[in-house]
Formats: structure tokens, sequence, C-alpha cells
């Protein structure tokens, strides 16, 4: 566990193990804790696991109003040219996952591969903007407790909230934990978010797209968009998973993980974006 001081914000993070540097992005609204699994496995398997908390989450500063997907995207990169970490494989989870998009359109010369757990590309619609905003507001006025009861059955699949408590528990925390302030920050920003499935369609790099059977947020039509428009994509579906099959299903994950990173092409040249 470290901590680092960078654009003006204190930013908490993981650093294990040596190798070739994979870094991974959690979603809303948890930490960086949510990728223990592979924090774990990846490092002891020869790869450097990156895992930090978003600003406003975590051990990371709190800082309130909105926090666009550029905002997240850019302190990432403050964090890895800190550590002097120049190419990378880059993961990341729901609103994670978009997160990882927005650092492919802004300097995807750094990336080797990408790694889209559970989310989807596509802009808000005015609806969504509108659920977002409102949640926020309620968020800050109301805290995480009662919002967390009510998803929790959503973020998790039926078997692992019977047959995993102990995993359906750490979420729970994960989400009465968040900072309010910082959660709203965030769903602000998300609102706003640019639509990035043309993006998507000029990837130069290889991605591996996972998604769990019973994702009710993300749902396997989304990380089947997702697969059909990265040109060189594979797509791993994980059965009895809900929207963290990375937590639920951590075996099935590393294994789709371990095969797509294995298959990655040597890191010694960037490949150049497409389009």
């Amino acid at each position: 566990m470290s901590s680092v001081f960078c654009r003006e914000i204190t930013v908490g993070y993981e650093d294990e193990g040596s190798g070739e540097p994979l870094v991974l992005v959690h979603g809303h609204p948890f930490d960086r804790s949510m990728w223990r699994p592979q924090t774990e496995h990846f490092s002891r398997a020869g790869w450097r696991v990156i895992a930090p908390d978003l600003r406003g989450y975590g051990e990371s500063t709190v800082v309130p109003g909105t926090t666009p997907l550029e905002t997240f995207a850019r302190d990432l990169l403050a964090l890895l040219d800190g550590l002097g970490i120049e190419r990378f494989v880059l993961g990341g989870l729901s609103m994670g996952g978009q997160i990882v998009m927005e650092c492919y359109r802004l300097f995807p010369e750094r990336i080797r591969g990408l790694v889209f757990a559970d989310t989807f590309a596509a802009a808000e619609t005015e609806e969504g903007r509108t659920a977002r905003r409102d949640m926020a507001a309620r968020l800050l006025r109301e805290g995480m407790s009662g919002y967390a009861q009510e998803v929790l059955g959503k973020m998790v699949s039926p078997h692992t909230l019977t047959h995993r408590p102990e995993v359906a528990a750490h979420v729970l925390a994960m989400m009465t934990a968040a900072p309010p302030e910082g959660a709203a920050a965030a769903l602000r920003g998300r609102a706003e978010r640019p639509d990035y499935t043309q993006l998507l369609s000029q990837t130069a790099v290889p991605a591996l797209v996972v998604v769990g059977t019973e994702d009710a947020y993300t749902p396997v039509s989304d990380a089947r968009d997702i697969h059909a428009r990265v040109p060189d994509a594979t797509l791993s579906v994980i059965e009895q998973a809900g929207h963290l099959p990375n937590l639920e299903r951590p075996d099935e994950f590393n294994a789709a993980l371990a095969e797509f990173l294995h298959s990655l092409p040597d890191s010694a040249e960037p490949a150049a974006a497409s389009g």
C-alpha cells in the first residue's frame, strides 16, 4: 500500500510484483480492494500490478463537484509517469472500463492491451443523465448506506449472495465506505461522458472483453457490442457472476485474463493508433 501526491491530490494505490505493468481501474462506488484477487494472483505470476484508488474513493483525495472521465484518466497518467511506467496493459470494470476508453483516447501510444470488464461504450441517454444527477443529489443528502443496501443484489449474482457471502460483504463494505462527495462527483462527470463506440472501432491493440452472465447493469449484450467493435478482441462470458465477476468468480476471471496477457505481442514496440 502506497500513496503519492500528484495533480494536486493524494492517490492511494497498490504496486505489487515485478515485470510488465498491469494497471487495473476500479468501478463506482468501489475502491482498489475490488482488484485484490487479481493483484495477488498476477503479482505472483510475473506481472507488476498497479491498482489505484480513483480520486474521490478509497484513500485518494475527495474533490467535490464534478469529476469528468478525462480527469480520472489524467490522474492515472500522472501516477504512472511518477512511477516511471511507460507502456502497460490497462483494464477497468464498469466506470473503470469507461475510464480505460478515455485513457486510450488520450494516450493510446502508452497502452499495450485493453481489458473491458462489465462496461459499455455509448454516451449516456438523457434519461440516464437525469438519473445520475438525481442519484448524486441523493447520495449527498442521505449518504451511501441506503443506496448500497438497495443495489447489492444487482451488483452481485444470487449465486454469490447465497454461496459466497464474504464476497457480498466485501462489496457492501466498499460501497458503504465510499465518500458521498466523491461518488456524487463521479456520477455527475459520468453523466456527461462522450460516446466511445467509434473509438473502439479504431483500437489498434488487442482487447479482452469480460462480462458476468447475470450482470444487471451491463448485460452480455453490451459486452458483445464492444467485442464486435474492437478489431482484435476476445470475449469471455463468466457464468454465475453479476457485475463484479473478478470478485465473484476470481478463478475464471483470472484464467481469462492470464490467457489474454500471455497472447499479447512483445512490449518493445508501441502500436500506432489507427484512424
